[in-house]
Order: structure tokens, then sequence, then C-alpha cells
């Protein structure tokens, strides 16, 4: 099996793994805090990710690459806490697909700079992947936009697609030590926003931990699924499979919850089946 076809089962097993993580995570904050859920998540994140690493016995690597993963969670961090002020300020159907879009487009073209362009097939196979993702995410409203709603959600956007490119720089040589390192500057961050604005972290219910514990595993797993998908493929193409991490979302509110997927949502759907053929050619 080649390394294309590696990266693109890794790409498409971290979207999987990132939609299940916001599901679990979106489902916990219906009964408890959202900062409490972010932070005990990251905890669990990072307490995986570090164990990995351990077990693994994977060398620590150079001091400019973990500076690399503290760069992935600073700007990570930074791109969700703009996402939750967004979603908590404005239309949801606005910010969640710009954010998605955004994050994707940045290390497209960072990824077409470094490692040149991509076939014209699969070139019309991100296209059509950045308009699966808007409306897998839940764009494509007709209701007028004004400017000022778009700034939450590019800067939630921008931080996403940092978060890639940083990870995607030190996935050469490492996978486990540069992603602990962001989760520990992740936890810090938020730490330090929950002190700030003195917010107390309640403890959630005991079946209410599990859920958040189990979006804390998959944020790590897509995580270390993204980074091999970078390693093993292009980058561009790795953070466009991986950003379909909103049709796993839909799946399990649609399976789970019941909730009904919008047409908007279905064509989403078709066009990623369409995109994913192209990039896979």
């Amino acid at each position: 099996m080649g390394s294309e076809v590696l990266a693109l089962i890794c790409g498409l097993a971290a979207a999987a793994s990132f939609g299940t993580g916001d599901f679990c995570g979106g489902f916990a904050t219906k009964r408890s805090s959202v900062h409490s859920v972010i932070i005990i998540s990251q905890l669990f994140g990072l307490a995986l990710l570090a164990a990995l690493a351990v077990m693994l016995r994977e060398p620590v690597p150079s001091g400019s690459n973990m500076v690399f993963g503290g760069l992935a969670g600073l700007f990570g961090t930074l791109g969700l806490t703009a996402l939750y002020i967004g979603l908590a300020r404005g239309r949801m159907g606005i910010v969640a697909p710009v954010s998605a879009v955004v994050g994707a487009v940045l290390p497209i073209i960072i990824g077409m700079f470094m490692e040149g362009a991509p076939s014209g097939g699969q070139l019309l196979g991100l296209l059509l992947g950045l308009c699966a993702i808007w409306y897998l995410a839940g764009g494509g409203h007709a209701a007028s936009i004004h400017p000022r709603d778009l700034s939450l959600p590019v800067l939630a956007g921008a931080g996403f697609g940092f978060f890639f490119i940083f990870i995607d720089q030190v996935s050469e040589t490492a996978i486990f030590w540069p992603l602990v390192t962001a989760k520990v500057v992740a936890v810090t961050m938020i730490l330090a926003f929950i002190t700030a604005r003195r917010e107390k972290i309640q403890a959630p219910w005991s079946h209410q931990l599990l859920i958040i514990i189990l979006a804390g595993i998959f944020d790590a797993a897509g995580n270390i699924l993204f980074a091999l998908a970078s390693r093993l493929g292009r980058l561009d193409i790795s953070t466009t499979l991986t950003s379909l991490y909103p049709a796993g979302t839909v799946f399990l509110a649609w399976l789970i919850l019941r909730e009904r997927l919008a047409p908007r949502q279905w064509f989403g759907v078709a066009v990623a089946l369409v995109a994913l053929v192209l990039v896979a050619w």
C-alpha cells in the first residue's frame, strides 16, 4: 500500500476522530460548563499523548521542533477560543463553515508553495472538498453576511490553519512529543483564561465524565492521525481530508440524537464523496 493511500486513510480517520470528539464535547456541554469540558478533555488528551510517547520510546525532538509544537498549541487554542466566542455571539450557520473553510485554505496555500501544485484532478478535488466542508458545517444560507460577522470565524479558521501548518513542520521527525507540547500550551492558556475571568471549574457527573474523556481521547487521536497523514502525503490534501470532520459530527447527531440533516448537508456529503475520488485518483 503506497504512502499516498495511507495518507488518504489517515486523513479520513483524522476527520472521523475529530468529528466524534466534537460530538462528544458538544453533547457534554449540554449539562456541563464549556470550560470544564474543554480543560478536562484537554488534560486527558495530554495524558494519553504523553503515555504513548513514553511507551513507544519516541526520541525527544530538537528544541526548534518543540517550539513548533508549542506554536501549534498556541494557535489551536486561539482558534478554539475565537470559535466558541463566535458561536456564542454570532450565527452558527456562518461561524462554523467559515472557520472550517479558512482553516483548510491556509494550509492548502502553504502546501502548494512548499510542495508544488497538485495534479489537475487533485486540485479539482481540493476545491470540491472546500465546498463540501462549507455545506457539511452548515453553510449555504441565503441570508446576507455583514463583514463584522466574519471577524471571529476568520480568526478561528486562521488559528486552526496555523495549527495544521506547524504540526506538519514537526511530523517528519516526531509525532507525540510535539503534540504533548501543543497540549501543554493549550491547557496552560485555557487555565490562564479561566483564572483571569475568575470562573470555577465544575466537576461533571460521573456519566458526563466518561463522555468528556472520550472527547479528549478522540481529539488526541485526531491530532496523531493528522500528523501521520501530513508525514505520509501532501499538507494540502491531508488538511482538506481532515477538515471534513463536520461530516462525523452531523452523522452522529443524526444517528444518536435523531437530528435531521438539512438538504445542504446531504449535498455536502455527496460533494465530499466526489472530492475523495478525485483526490485519490
